[in-house]
């Protein structure tokens, strides 16, 4: 999303600015504006992608498409909100349309009825980011694999009753910034404590960063043998071993 802003570098109307008043209070003006000019595929519009869907499109993003091929149950109008309970037959993507849409009309908002399976590689490629919920782990691993040569983000993830898991490759080199308390310069007095910087909790500072993230293939390929990988066992979360078996 950061080299897509850096071509297109889109402008924040006033009405976006009122609309949006909250979060560019919270994360900036730049941070909105790299949302503003995401596209966004979701696939998968069961409860998680509901929920995805409902964050995306009130957070502004320029455009999101939501793909499924599944038609609506009992079952989805219990787990999500965005399809009526008069939906059940229809596809589960037309049916979450119109509510999806609704929480915010400056958001574009598509529906495709395709199965994932049968999308072809260039069809990935249209977008900033792709997020795939309820997805299976060949699956998973293709469009990863596929997104990450070409510098798109990926978010995975699924809900099994009260467990769950995600995953999120940002590339080999994502930047990002971090606030953290200010350093205040030492004071001209004497005595060693007058001479150690001290941090100001009133006051806070923006470092820059950067974050390499692997493919999903890499993840799960760990070779847990390894005297490396027995090290870091008992600061891996249980819910890591849920993808393995998705």
């Amino acid at each position: 999303m950061i080299d897509m802003i850096e071509k297109e570098d889109p402008v924040i109307s006033e009405e976006e600015a009122a609309q949006y008043d909250r979060q560019i209070r919270l994360w900036g003006l730049d941070a909105q504006k790299r949302l503003r000019g995401s596209r966004v595929l979701l696939a998968g519009l069961g409860g998680l992608g509901a929920e995805v869907a409902k964050n995306l499109i009130l957070a502004g993003v320029k455009g999101l498409t939501l793909l499924d091929h599944e038609q609506v149950s009992e079952e989805s109008c219990r787990a999500q909100f965005l399809v009526p309970v008069t939906a059940q037959g229809q596809n589960r993507a037309q049916a979450s349309l119109e509510r999806g849409q609704n929480l915010n009309p400056m958001v574009q908002v598509h529906a495709d009825k395709d199965r994932i399976q049968d999308k072809p590689d260039d069809f990935f490629l249209q977008f900033d980011a792709v997020c795939l919920t309820g997805c299976s782990r060949d699956l998973m691993v293709r469009v990863d694999q596929l997104c990450s040569k070409h510098n798109i983000k990926v978010f995975c993830g699924d809900v099994y009753g009260y467990y769950g898991y995600m995953f999120c490759n940002l590339g080999k080199e994502h930047n990002y910034v971090e606030e953290k308390p200010k350093l205040v310069k030492p004071s001209s007095g004497d005595g060693p404590e007058a001479k150690k910087a001290k941090l100001d909790p009133n006051e806070t500072t923006m470092v820059k960063k950067t974050a390499s993230y692997c493919t999903l293939k890499e993840a799960l390929e760990v070779d847990w043998t390894t005297e490396k990988a027995k090290a870091g066992m008992k600061k891996t979360p249980v819910d890591y071993f849920l993808l393995q078996g998705a």
